[in-house]
């Protein structure tokens, strides 16, 4: 091919004769052309008609057409006066097949062969082939697979195409046998190979595939080696060498560096070098670096991007600040200067937003702190994007500074969003232990329409309650960040349904709030409300709730034999079926004809209350939050407090005082230390003597103790008395007969009918005093690529609800006993898909009271569509 480039043809298969000298063109003439058009040739060819030319011209236009890259082949000849330029065309890419690859896609590879020059449709260069041939097994090398092999074949197809077909064996991963550090004597090989990620092969590698040797891991691993030594003062370490070798068969890898420690070195001076545009004091201190300590290079750099920092809150974004250490060998010591370049004050002069899809700009812009004109500080514009990132619209917020081309004193900000769902709209469906399904038509937005404001409408039902409401909420009233929100709402509840006492409530009525921000992290809210709820307890209300006949001691509903149960024997006294109903007793209280005694029960909230009330409320708040993000933080803290006081002239009066705190520490790069707490006092004051039953805590089951079935933690109700009437079944003298959960006795030697408590199951009833904690470890769970919006821990979670006005008769009922804390451990699992938020956990009881429910599995799902 070379020598077709640079030589005339003397015959061609047309009659042309060889030129030998100089002619003028009269015309060209080309043969050969399939796909590429005459106008490529004519325009990549630097000879004209009517233009005079020689050989060295012909040797020029030949080296411009294989330049194109379309030719395999060129011949040029002379036809008296004509020009002519015979062609062969490379043939063009018709299929390209990949067979035998699985570590790496079909369509990861196809990528990178198109950009290599390789795809269907472009014009084929085995030199190309050849090299990509190579960068593949190099990325199958980069994986561990040092077995692999690709090959190539080209298969000549009709027209000048042809069929790329690659073959790929990818063999297996090479896994690392021992990784040894040569050279250490200061640290165990023990605490040198924590280090690393690279792990020789253990019973979990095949989960996490640590033993899969890896360049860049090991560079990695090896760079952690040099700061973990430099962190201690060992000014003098070096990597001498490091060798990686395989085994025979290509499957096991052997890893070795060999080091030298050095001494440890002392820092005798830390100095400041440069232009200090900023005191020199309020500088200093910020070293965290000082003399006498013992050198730390991550110290050092910390100190370096501490003093860039503060610069850069002056408006010195492209400051400069270098630690620059001066050994001393003698008496291994180091002198520190940090070197500083502040640069010129930069200005800001425009902000951008991009991927705000459906949120406007406004939203976004009132979120800055740092104005477009103002000076640019890097503190401001790191709090903009915080802000941006805990509004809960955004999975993850980024910011760019650059500087304008063609100035050195201004820069534009870049904030780039990825929008996350941020409500629901249409119907809803769900399910949750403890409710049921979930069904209704629904609008909950927290950005309407791209607004920040919040809107809500709700039409849902369960076995547990049926809401009707509507919610607003501008974050925004006044420019300054006055919020102001307002909801009216009807909803029926069925506590039964609820692992709660039975009783259910009718409630209607709305409320008018405000926030006032009083720091960038601190919000003050107040609110007012008004409603009316009203009570239903049914047969089988508690008597906390509601007052009904119980046993005492000693003490029995009697009934006398002459004057009712008369008809309840025959003529040889024995015991016959009986009907009571037309005794004219009170089934509900007891009877004793001499009147003795009466054993009425002590009366029960509504008896003294009434089940009919109107409510007027004041709420009051103050929140304070640094977490990084609105929804699954991983990073800060939040803490709120909050007042709910019943208000004088409505019919009841009470308060409802609670906190709750969250915080977050990283633990490892991967892993995160969650702490939370819930803490709540309740009780009634002025003209109410106690606190409304339906304004007590409860605990147990999802946000609350993991592992225990759902508001089961604390008290218990007292067993309500139950009876029916007519009475129309006894039995013979002595002996039980019990229907439908009641006993009836007729005393063989007085003769009269005697009944025992019958009632439904003790039921949680909560109290006024709340403790809960929880500690969890975050980690990623494997396999999931996108993390920021799933969130798995490990638990402990502890707590229970107690009360200061236990009944007599109230099981599970305490003061507040940290000694009587349920506490459990387990896993669980939070995902917010685009169905909403969907929640697991599996738990196991620790720590549990006597009367506790538990609950292994517990799960809620929860969606919009």
């Amino acid at each position: 091919m070379k020598r077709c480039r640079y030589l005339f043809v003397a015959l061609l298969l047309l009659p042309v004769t060889v030129f030998a000298a100089q002619f003028r063109v009269a015309d060209i003439r080309l043969e050969g052309l399939q796909r590429v058009s005459a106008g490529t040739v004519f325009a990549a060819l630097p000879v004209q008609v009517g233009e005079t030319i020689d050989t060295l011209d012909i040797q020029r236009a030949t080296r411009s057409l294989f330049r194109t890259g379309f030719f395999a082949d060129i011949k040029i000849g002379r036809d008296d006066d004509v020009l002519v330029i015979v062609i062969k065309e490379r043939p063009a890419i018709s299929e390209i097949e990949i067979e035998g690859n699985k570590a790496i896609k079909t369509e990861d590879l196809k990528k990178g062969m198109t950009d290599n020059g390789l795809a269907e449709g472009q014009i084929f260069k085995q030199a190309t082939l050849e090299g990509l041939t190579r960068e593949l097994e190099r990325q199958y090398v980069s994986q561990g697979r040092y077995s692999a092999k690709v090959e190539t074949e080209v298969i000549d197809l009709p027209r000048n195409q042809v069929k790329l077909k690659v073959t790929v064996d990818e063999g297996t991963v090479a896994s690392i046998k021992h990784i040894n550090v040569v050279g250490n004597s200061a640290f165990s090989d023990k605490e040198l190979g924590e280090l690393f990620e690279l792990k020789t092969t253990g019973w979990l590698s095949w989960l996490n595939s640590n033993d899969r040797y890896s360049k860049e891991k090991l560079t990695g691993d090896l760079e952690r080696l040099e700061s973990w030594y430099l962190d201690r003062g060992y000014l003098e370490f070096k990597i001498d060498s490091t060798q990686v070798s395989l085994s025979p068969d290509k499957e096991t890898v052997y890893i070795t560096a060999n080091i030298t420690e050095g001494p440890v070195y002392t820092v005798s001076a830390v100095e400041l070098a440069g232009e200090p545009v900023i005191p020199e004091e309020q500088i200093k201190r910020l070293f965290i670096l000082r003399e006498g300590q013992t050198f730390s290079q991550v110290l050092m750099t910390t100190t370096s991007d501490y003093i860039t920092q503060r610069l850069g809150n002056e408006g010195y974004t492209f400051a400069e600040v270098r630690g620059i250490p001066e050994l001393n060998e003698e008496d291994s010591t180091v002198k520190v200067t940090f070197f500083m370049d502040p640069g010129k004050r930069a200005y800001v002069r425009r902000i951008d937003f991009r991927g705000n899809t459906k949120s406007t700009d406004e939203v976004l812009r009132r979120e800055m702190r740092q104005m477009e004109g103002g000076s640019a500080s890097t503190s401001r514009i790191e709090s903009s994007k915080v802000r941006l990132e805990r509004l809960g619209y955004f999975k993850e917020v980024k910011v760019d500074t650059r500087e304008v081309p063609g100035t050195s004193d201004q820069v534009d900000v870049e904030y780039t969003v990825e929008e996350q769902p941020s409500g629901s709209i249409g119907a809803s469906f769900g399910y949750a232990q403890g409710t049921g399904f979930v069904l209704g038509a629904n609008v909950q937005q927290n950005n309407w329409f791209g607004t920040g404001k919040a809107v809500g409408f709700n039409v849902s039902t369960s076995s547990y309650q049926t809401v009707y409401s509507f919610n607003y909420t501008d974050p925004y009233f006044t420019p300054d960040g006055v919020s102001r929100g307002f909801n009216i709402f009807y909803r029926a509840r069925d506590f039964s349904e609820y692992n709660i006492s039975s009783y259910t409530t009718d409630s209607f009525g709305g409320s008018v709030n405000f926030g006032y921000p009083i720091s960038e992290v601190e919000r003050l809210s107040f609110g007012i409300g008004i409603s009316n709820i009203s009570i239903e307890t049914g047969s089988f209300a508690v008597q906390e709730i509601i007052g009904s006949p119980r046993p005492t001691a000693g003490i029995n509903w009697v009934v006398d034999q002459a004057d009712y149960l008369g008809n309840c024997f025959d003529s040889s006294g024995a015991a016959i079926a009986c009907d009571l109903s037309d005794s004219g007793l009170d089934l509900r209280q007891p009877y004793d004809p001499n009147a003795a005694y009466n054993t009425a029960s002590p009366d029960g909230w509504i008896d003294i209350h009434g089940d009919s009330f109107n409510i007027m409320t004041l709420n009051g708040s103050w929140r304070q939050s640094t977490l990084n993000r609105g929804r699954l933080a991983t990073r800060g803290s939040s803490q709120s407090l909050s007042l709910e006081l019943s208000l004088p002239g409505g019919d009841l009066e009470y308060y409802k005082v609670t906190y709750d705190a969250q915080y977050f520490r990283p633990l490892t790069r991967s892993l995160t230390l969650r702490l939370r707490t819930s803490l709540g006092y309740a009780n009634a004051y002025g003209g109410t003597d106690e606190l409304p039953f339906f304004e007590h805590f409860y605990a147990g089951g999802f946000g609350s103790v993991r592992g225990f079935k759902r508001n089961t933690l604390g008290p218990l109700s007292t067993p309500a008395v139950f009876y029916t009437s007519p009475l129309d079944v006894v039995t013979t003298a002595g002996s039980v007969n019990s229907l439908d959960d009641f006993a009836y006795i007729i005393d063989s030697t007085t003769g009269k009918l005697r009944t025992q408590t019958a009632s439904n199951d003790d039921d949680p009833f909560g109290g006024n005093i709340l403790v809960e904690g929880s500690a969890e470890i975050l980690f990623p769970l494997p396999f999931i690529k996108d993390q920021r919006s799933m969130q798995s821990a490990f638990f402990i979670d502890a707590g229970n609800v107690f009360d200061a006005n236990c009944g007599p008769e109230q099981l599970n009922c305490f003061d507040f006993d940290i000694s009587k804390l349920s506490v459990s451990a387990g896993i669980g699992v939070t995902w917010i898909s685009g169905f909403g938020p969907l929640t697991f956990s599996i738990a196991k009881p620790l720590v549990e009271n006597e009367y506790d429910d538990t609950e292994f599995f517990q799960f809620s799902l929860g969606s919009s569509f």
